[in-house]
């Protein structure tokens, strides 16, 4: 499973014109789920972005997490994370796991955010031809992953 985190000051997606998930100061985060991928790698990740140190404290230094900020999420599934254009011109998408598989993890993922104590979580439309709006903040981009079968760190 992967996650590019970009920390924002507010975001936005679209489906056909209409935002169906918005935040403001917090962060973007592109969840992408590969075959094989489980609760093992979404409960990792949760708890890694939860805690992730990326925000400032008092003294400007990146020391506080998005629960100690208040901040929130804003979840976008993509496959293309998982995209591989070693080969030719055209990204091959094979490693990405199918919808079926990686809807429901990609929902446990956002669930297990809320248990981790970030209090707003939107997301975008799984499956939707999304407009992802953002302003950075920063910019922090950060590239998370956990393979699957690791051992929890």
């Amino acid at each position: 499973m992967r996650v590019l985190v970009q920390r924002v000051s507010r975001a936005e997606v679209r489906v056909d014109g209409e935002v169906v998930g918005r935040i403001g100061a917090g962060l973007l985060l592109f969840v992408g789920v590969r075959h094989g991928d489980g609760e093992d790698e979404l409960r990792w990740l949760a708890h890694k972005v939860a805690g992730l140190r990326v925000f400032r404290d008092d003294e400007g230094k990146m020391n506080r997490s998005l629960v100690d900020v208040g901040g929130a999420a804003l979840v976008v599934s993509q496959f293309t994370l998982y995209g591989d254009s070693k080969k030719g011109m055209r990204p091959s998408f094979v490693g990405a796991a199918p919808g079926p598989e990686a809807e429901p993890l990609v929902a446990r993922f956002v669930d297990e955010l809320r248990s981790k104590g970030v209090s707003e979580v939107a997301t975008g439309r799984f499956a939707a031809m999304m407009e992802v709006d953002l302003v950075n903040d920063g910019p922090v981009t950060l590239w998370l992953e956990r393979e699957p079968g690791l051992a929890h760190v």
